[in-house]
């Protein structure tokens, strides 16, 4: 069994820091100079989505918890305006009339 002290002397006594400066090193010399500026940007602009998706989410999750019925409405008054009796049908029965309708137009 190795222990601890033996896999720091196996790495040279490389501290933290040392790591993160050969990392640094190594992606110079894979993506270069030019480069670097571009990664940092779309990894900004994909955290940026990632932030926005995971506020969506929990928005989504807060209006499911709440019992917001807008989706419910909206299918009715499509409903309404094709004519289609909602009643006693639920949101996915009423999505499938709604489809079948708009289909059977064009």
């Amino acid at each position: 069994m190795i222990t601890p002290s033996e896999v720091i002397l196996q790495l040279g006594g490389l501290g933290g820091i040392e790591w993160v400066i050969i990392i640094g090193i190594v992606i110079l010399l894979i993506f270069g100079v030019r480069k670097i500026p571009e990664l940092a940007k779309s990894f900004g602009k994909a955290q940026g989505e990632y932030e926005k998706a995971k506020i969506e989410m929990r928005k989504e999750v807060e209006r499911i918890k709440h019992g917001d019925d807008t989706e419910r409405e909206k299918l009715e008054s499509i409903a309404e305006k094709l004519k289609i009796d909602y009643t006693n049908k639920t949101d996915e029965e009423l999505r499938k009339a709604i489809e079948a309708d708009i289909g059977k137009g064009k």
